[in-house]
């Protein structure tokens, strides 16, 4: 089969490789008809390098027609349609009976100290093949896999292995208030949704922050108030003068470690990645150190008593917090992997029905041939043609 491949910073390839076979009893084959660059897919490809093996399969938002499953998987048969969650988990264990699918105790990466295991992200997490592959061996898929209906394209329900449970759960996590204000920064495919989804529940002042013009015209194009960045000085400022001084409600923060306008954390993460792997591991893993400015505008903005939710990824260890200012303004803050799972069942019905309320159909800018995935990485990560979202197509 062909699968997009990892060979070094900046440079993966599209490559023939053994087709997967059922290895378990839990384990599903999937013939992937759509999968997503995420953007947490170019962390791998500009920063975490050294936690990934050349030749490994990327990944971790795909959907398509079951072909086989294990002895031990009921729940769907071969010709089904599904769509696999990004992160691999039981649901029996302790964690997943709480509903916290991410941090599943059957496949928590223990030895790196880690949650559960993800499809096609890193040695960190398992070092699970990925997605972005004409076909997908599927872990514990007596649980994860989510049927959906034949009939509306992929883009109705692909979103719902992260982009949509990622978005429900950071704007969850939230705490909007009734009739509230949220400031959401950065409006990547996970901003947009989380704009969105806060509007759809009643917010009543959703704010956007951006410095790419595409993406706020997109958030403007759903009702969306923005911001455009010139600089982070005064974004806060600005926040505060549009919710009567006190600053918003809610932030979330849909960045994470490669916000722009943090000048030695961009250079810690350039240096890092031309080291050798066996030096620059261990100094990412003990000492990483992220690009924190839109989190410091965050804690500056958000109004006293307010919660801020993280939904970018960021993995430093040694990052430096205004402690001081967080436990003075009495602030909430909350994170981590989306419990996939948890949202389905809220989720669902907004894609099922005739209406698309949350405009997912209209959210990819580039659906192009899994081919191309080596140049549209290299468009997606340096923000270039518009895009905003991209779909490939094996």
């Amino acid at each position: 089969m062909k699968a997009v491949t990892f060979h070094g910073r900046r440079d993966v390839r599209v490559d023939t490789v053994p087709d997967p076979a059922i290895q378990q009893p839990t384990d599903a084959i999937v013939r992937i008809t759509s999968t997503a660059i995420c953007g947490s897919d170019l962390h791998l490809y500009e920063v975490l390098a050294p936690f990934i093996a050349e030749g490994d399969i990327l990944g971790h938002e795909p959907m398509g027609v079951v072909e086989a499953v294990g002895s031990a998987v009921t729940h769907i048969r071969e010709g089904d349609r599904v769509v696999i969650p990004f992160n691999i988990s039981c649901g029996s264990c302790w964690m997943c009976d709480r509903g916290l699918y991410s941090q599943c105790e059957t496949t928590q990466v223990r030895e790196q100290h880690k949650g559960a295991a993800l499809f096609g992200y890193t040695k960190l997490y398992g070092e699970v093949p990925g997605g972005q592959a004409e076909l997908l061996r599927v872990p514990q898929a007596h649980f994860g896999p989510i049927k959906v209906p034949e009939g509306p394209p992929d883009e109705r329900f692909l979103y719902l292995s992260d982009v949509l449970p990622t978005s429900w759960q950071a704007v969850d996590y939230a705490a909007i208030p009734e009739g509230g204000s949220v400031a959401v920064f950065g409006l990547g495919p996970i901003g947009q949704m989380c704009a969105r989804i806060a509007k759809h529940q009643g917010a009543q002042q959703v704010i956007g922050i951006d410095l790419v013009p595409e993406r706020l015209t997109m958030a403007r194009d759903h009702g969306i108030d923005t911001i455009e960045v010139t600089s982070r000085d005064g974004v806060a400022d600005i926040l505060r003068e549009k919710t009567d001084g006190r600053g918003p409600d809610s932030v979330i923060d849909a960045v994470g470690m490669e916000a722009h306008g943090a000048p030695f954390g961009k250079l810690a993460h350039t240096l890092a990645g031309y080291l050798p792997d066996r030096i620059a591991a261990p100094l990412i893993e003990k000492g990483g150190i992220d690009r924190l400015s839109v989190l410091y505008t965050a804690i500056d903005a958000v109004r006293r008593g307010g919660t801020i939710s993280l939904s970018g990824v960021y993995g430093g260890m040694v990052d430096p917090l205004p402690m001081m200012d967080l436990f003075d303004k009495q602030i909430q803050l909350r994170m981590g992997q989306a419990n996939v799972k948890r949202y389905v069942d809220e989720i669902l019905p907004l894609l099922t029905g005739d209406s698309d309320p949350l405009d997912v159909e209209g959210l990819a800018t580039h659906r192009v041939p899994l081919d191309e995935a080596p140049h549209m990485y290299e468009v997606f990560q340096k923000k270039q043609d518009g895009a905003i979202k991209v779909v490939l197509k094996p």
